[in-house]
């Protein structure tokens, strides 16, 4: 059995792409690699207006994935009541949230020590 590897910057650039797809918006990715004891190397976090734009969001980024680089998610949680939903990629870790529920957990700030790039919607 061969283990396919993708690569980070691959994989960052076409979560992206599958959220700008359906507009998501605020997307902001953190380098955890200089944290000690982080479950992966990236968080992506986004957010979007509604229960479906949150389940669009993450569909889009698990077909884009998929597609482009034949890859799926190790886990995927939260898609029942689309909230928060989480997908997991092993090293990059992507949360879709819903804006008030985005602001209330506050990953940036309890992260507060990751390099944080906040990317420009293309729309």
């Amino acid at each position: 059995m061969t283990i396919k590897t993708v690569n980070t910057d691959q994989l960052i650039t076409e979560v992206i792409m599958g959220i700008e797809d359906v507009k998501g918006e605020n997307t902001t990715i953190l380098d955890l690699r200089e944290i000690e004891n982080t479950v992966c190397d990236y968080f992506v976090i986004c957010e979007g207006n509604s229960n479906t734009q949150v389940s669009a969001i993450s569909g889009s980024i698990q077909k884009k994935v998929s597609k482009t680089l034949k890859d799926k998610p190790w886990h995927v949680e939260g898609e029942s009541n689309a909230e928060w939903i989480l997908i997991d990629y092993v090293n990059v870790v992507v949360h879709v949230f819903q804006k008030q529920v985005r602001e209330f957990y506050n990953l940036e700030g309890l992260w507060g020590d990751a390099k944080i790039t906040n990317i420009e919607n293309a729309y």
